[in-house]
């Protein structure tokens, strides 16, 4: 299959998984979608310095800096399966 079609089912299959991930495979699973599909993080976060939620999701996706989106997809659809278990 291809990538690309493997990473949109990864997608639709995180909606339906038995267990909420916790915070931080939140976390991860966001900033891998957003650098497949956005590429880079803006270099500036948020502007309210008490949007925390926002604050952690941008460091997390800055954090993917330079990541192809190739690279980005392969490592969602893998979180995806080891999530699904």
């Amino acid at each position: 299959m291809e990538l690309k079609t493997l990473f949109e089912q990864a997608v639709a299959d995180s909606k339906n998984l038995s267990q909420k991930p916790d915070n931080e495979t939140l976390l991860q699973l966001y900033s891998l979608y957003k650098q497949a599909t956005e590429g880079d993080a803006a270099a500036e976060g948020p502007s309210n310095p008490f949007d925390f939620v926002g604050k952690a999701k941008h460091e997390a996706w800055s954090g993917l800096r330079g990541t192809s989106a190739e690279k980005a997809m392969a490592d969602y659809v893998a979180l995806v399966g080891r999530l699904k278990g």
